[in-house]
């Protein structure tokens, strides 16, 4: 490591990370033949990968696209995703990872926002955002991949790079040159906007670097920990499961699996017996996604139908996961579990659990990594002592530059290197962190205060249980009580008055859920993976 001046702020740094984006796809065009994706029949080597990279880089300067600009990528995991986001980020364009879920009017509203003069989308997004094209002045040019449309007003990627199994004859060329520092922009992805509107957080090359040593590290520092030593670099198989428009996926997953030449697979939608043929197929090491995805593999029928053995790791991220679904992990699969803390304002990763760490202590997110520093305040910004629950605060290389276009929010969030994280956290005499809550998810009962995610971990130990949320509900005198939703296992069966039982077996009555509600659903999520407790409220408004 190594101490950098970044914008005024004395910052640790990874010395020997890649300077750029540029950089690390140069670095990756080393791994050659081997495969870097597979999408169902397409598999595709990191040498035809980045002769796509490069062929379309220069089509994005040839279509005017200079350092600074923003080049938006609307589509779903396909092996088309990285080839955009490098082909823009590399020549020193600004890549804008637009959420694939989003309706029309809300891709119009990134498009808008970031004033992105290209999109590069494939076909189900564009038939979203055709109709809005009125509301995205700043378009000048559409490249859509994968569409059997002959619409005038969008080129098709094709016409460019040709599809993925033709990117091993494109010319081998190399990507454009273009001056960037670290510290330079290189993305906009915007939050998960849980409540208002989505911000466009506007983060650097060196950013998403950081990721890739910081992973590394950990997963030796496991190594060392269980008194293994550490062995030869192997390439890994992974099954990414979750969004590459998330900060996960693309900054926590994709830089380090490119840097050392793992193969990324990657689905048309989740499903898990077809997962488990991809696993078993293709041994599979690690996977993961969300804490439902593990608990659908765990839990479901056909699972000793495979053979899942090469499986290593289940990691994932984006939300909090129950303890027993720590300890399931490694019964069910002999697998080590992992996860991490981090948000879009840090470019994921900020801290890193996993292996024995995390089954010895399955509540904790694990302590920061070495380049970064996590805080503990009061309300007056004073730092609390071990084991007190406070604001949580934390900097270091991954953390953002700032919100695109919005001063004033920059400004109430970041500070001499520090982002406020709206979350309530602990940390032990280790150092390692506990996330409480979110702030604005605390239940405030009468003045006493009730961390969700406490009461969420009980009811998640039962064996009923597989989706749980708590959350405030209205009351005239005590302000608001808990109240939660879950959803049962198949075939599983509980009652509320049971399930209140169980809680208040383990915690203080005044927490103990007023009412418990069923969903026959999974509960719904962001693409994030994070519970969206404001579209649950009007189920208790109808019960």
């Amino acid at each position: 490591m190594e101490t950098l001046d970044i914008r005024g702020i004395p910052t640790r740094t990874w010395k020997n990370a890649p300077p750029s984006l540029r950089a690390l796809a140069d670095h990756a065009r080393g791994h050659g033949e081997r495969l870097v994706t597979i999408y169902e029949d397409e598999r595709i080597s990191y040498d035809a990968w980045y002769r796509a990279v490069a062929r379309l880089a220069a089509e994005l300067q040839h279509c005017g696209i200079d350092k600074g600009d923003r080049v938006a990528l609307a589509m779903r995991n396909l092996p088309e995703w990285p080839v955009a986001f490098f082909a823009a980020t590399a020549i020193g364009a600004i890549c804008v990872p637009l959420n694939a879920w989003w309706t029309g009017q809300e891709l119009a509203f990134g498009l808008a926002d970031s004033g992105a003069k290209v999109l590069i989308c494939d076909a189900e997004r564009w038939e979203r955002i055709a109709p809005h094209q009125a509301e995205c002045p700043d378009i000048e040019t559409v490249f859509v991949a994968r569409s059997d449309s002959e619409d005038q007003t969008a080129r098709k990627l094709e016409s460019v790079i040709g599809s993925p199994r033709e990117w091993a004859g494109l010319p081998d060329a190399v990507i454009p040159e273009v001056s960037i520092s670290p510290d330079d922009p290189a993305t906009i992805f915007y939050t998960s906007g849980t409540t208002g509107k989505p911000k466009g957080a506007l983060g650097s090359h060196r950013n998403l670097t950081t990721n890739i040593f910081s992973s590394a590290y950990a997963a030796a520092r496991n190594l060392l920990r269980r008194g293994d030593p550490i062995p030869a670099p192997a390439p890994k198989v992974g099954l990414t499961v979750i969004p590459l428009f998330h900060v996960t996926a693309c900054s926590a997953g994709l830089m380090g699996q490119l840097y050392a030449g793992h193969t990324i697979i990657y689905m048309h939608r989740w499903e898990a017996v077809e997962a488990f043929q991809i696993i078993e197929r293709e041994k599979v090491n690690i996977t993961g996604g969300v804490p439902t995805i593990a608990w659908q593999m765990i839990e479901h029928p056909e699972r000793e139908k495979y053979d899942l053995s090469s499986l290593e790791a289940i990691a994932y991220g984006g939300a909090p996961a129950a303890p027993e679904l720590v300890r399931k992990i490694y019964e069910t699969f002999g697998s080590m579990p992992g996860n991490g803390w981090g948000m879009t304002e840090t470019m994921a990763t900020l801290t890193v659990h996993s292996a024995e760490d995390y089954l010895n202590r399955p509540q904790s997110a694990g302590p920061p990594v070495p380049v970064s520093d996590v805080k503990v305040t009061d309300d007056q910004g004073n730092t609390l002592p071990a084991g007190q629950v406070g604001n949580l605060y934390a900097r270091g290389p991954q953390v953002v530059i700032g919100y695109w276009g919005q001063p004033e929010a920059t400004a109430a969030t970041f500070a001499d290197g520090w982002v406020d994280t709206g979350d309530l956290a602990r940390l032990d005499e280790e150092g390692f962190c506990y996330i409480v809550d979110r702030a604005k998810d605390m239940v405030i009962r009468g003045g006493e205060n009730i961390y969700s995610s406490e009461v969420e971990n009980v009811l998640y130990d039962h064996p009923a249980v597989t989706d749980v949320a708590v959350l405030g509900i209205p009351h005239r005198t005590l302000g608001e009580e808990p109240a939660a939703m879950v959803h049962l296992a198949p075939g599983m069966k509980v009652s509320e008055e049971e399930l209140k039982q169980w809680v208040a077996d383990r915690l203080a009555k005044f927490k103990v859920p007023v009412r418990i509600i069923f969903s026959a659903e999974t509960l719904p999520r962001n693409a994030n993976g994070k519970i969206l407790k404001k579209d649950l409220k009007a189920g208790f408004e109808q019960d």
